[in-house]
C-alpha cells in the first residue's frame, strides 16, 4: 500500500483513539451544553458531515451537508461509521479521485481540531475526562471504531 494512503490511515485511527477518549463516559447532557458556541451535538454533527463529505471527494462525486444533530448515542455511531467508511475506501486500494494531502488538510484536519474543542467543552461544562499519554496510546491502523484499547498512561 501507498505510504501517504498508510499514513492517513494512521491519522484516521488517531483521530478515532483521540475522539473516541474525549467522548467516554460523557453524559447524555453535555450533548446540549451551550457554554462555548456551538453545542457538543452540534460539533460531532459537523465531523460526521466532514467524513461523508471526505468519502464523496475521495470517490469523485463531492457532496456536502449540513446535519442536524441527532440523539447523542446516534450521532456518535454516526461519526465513527463515516470514519469507518472513509478507512474502508483507503485500505480498499481502490483509486482516488483526491489527492491524500487535501483529504488530509481540509476534512481531517478540522475534525481534529473539533476533537480537541470537545476535550475542552468537557471541562467546562464539568465533565473532564482525564489526561493521557497519547504518544504511547496503542493505536493501530484499521482500528476507527467507538471500541478503542483502554488508554495506557492516564494522570
Amino acid at each position: 500500500m501507498d505510504g501517504k494512503r498508510e499514513f492517513l490511515r494512521h491519522t484516521l485511527a488517531t483521530l478515532a483513539y483521540r475522539a473516541a477518549r474525549a467522548l467516554d463516559g460523557a453524559p447524555d447532557v453535555f450533548a446540549e451544553f451551550n457554554g462555548a458556541g456551538r453545542t457538543p451535538a452540534a460539533i460531532l454533527a459537523h465531523m460526521g458531515d466532514l467524513f461523508d463529505w471526505a468519502l464523496s471527494i475521495g470517490r469523485g462525486v463531492e457532496k456536502w451537508r449540513s446535519s442536524d444533530p441527532l440523539p447523542w448515542t446516534e450521532e456518535k455511531k454516526r461519526f465513527f461509521t463515516a470514519l469507518t467508511a472513509l478507512d474502508a475506501l483507503l485500505a480498499s486500494g481502490e483509486p482516488l479521485q483526491a489527492p491524500l494531502e487535501r483529504l488530509f488538510q481540509g476534512p481531517v484536519a478540522d475534525a481534529l481540531t473539533h476533537t480537541g474543542q470537545i476535550a475542552m467543552l468537557r471541562r467546562l461544562a464539568g465533565f473532564p475526562k482525564k489526561d493521557e499519554d497519547f504518544y504511547r496510546a496503542e493505536i493501530a491502523v484499521g482500528t476507527v471504531g467507538a471500541e478503542q484499547p483502554l488508554p495506557v498512561i492516564q494522570y
